[in-house]
């Protein structure tokens, strides 16, 4: 239909809406002869009502582009379906159902996709603010996650009593007394694993590097 596009952007007021919405004999045998295949016909019944339908497609999208494809696919639609057309009402009253189908369709996945968009975007933000997170956690508590491997470490390389003594003091913090009746060792005992106990941690602390327990 080379025709469909012409006079597309005409913009028809009030009047010529209600003209194309009304029944009008010579727009009957319009139709009929579109029906028995005549594309004269129909370009007849193109012109004659493609002014209004653009204007509608127009209000409801409020996108020319939009409109223009909207208004061209309600044609095709309508020589396609021409057949299902039994007068019922005017063909203009047919024509602007056929319309206003294709733009609620339009307008439901235009929402779609902005749901869609939105939905995406939100992930997106939220996976980026995840990462960051995580990278500067990774970042300044790299440092911190290195010390406590190595105080791991340097707690396991203890002597058995002393490690006792260290993790239930410095680690869970019993008192010296407490750690004395739990262990069953006098307390002057207990001073001095705990003593050699900090005093190994520090050195095993100093001559190890950064990240070197296993």
């Amino acid at each position: 239909m080379p025709w469909i596009g012409s006079s597309l952007k005409e913009s028809p007021g009030p009047e010529r809406e209600a003209q194309g919405l009304a029944a009008d004999p010579a727009e009957r045998e319009w139709v009929r002869r579109a029906q028995d295949g005549d594309r004269r016909a129909f370009e007849a019944l193109y012109r004659r009502h493609v002014g209004w339908v653009y204007a509608l497609c127009l209000r409801l999208l409020a996108d020319p582009v939009e409109a223009e494809i909207l208004t061209q696919d309600s044609f095709v639609r309508a020589w396609t379906r021409l057949a299902a057309y039994r007068e019922e009402g005017p063909f203009g009253a047919w024509l602007r159902r056929l319309a206003l189908n294709l733009i609620l369709d339009s307008l439901r996945r235009a929402r779609r996709q902005a749901r869609r968009q939105a939905s995406e975007q939100e992930e997106l933000d939220a996976m980026s603010q995840a990462h960051s997170q995580s990278r500067g956690a990774s970042e300044s508590g790299a440092p911190d996650r290195d010390a406590a491997v190595d105080l791991e470490r340097a707690i396991r390389l203890l002597p058995p009593a002393a490690r006792q003594v260290f993790v239930l003091h410095d680690v869970h913090g019993f008192k010296q007394q407490e750690i004395a009746e739990m262990t069953c060792v006098a307390l002057g005992t207990v001073k001095s694993q705990l003593h050699r106990a900090r005093r190994l941690v520090r050195e095993q602390l100093a001559s190890s590097p950064p990240g070197s327990g296993a």
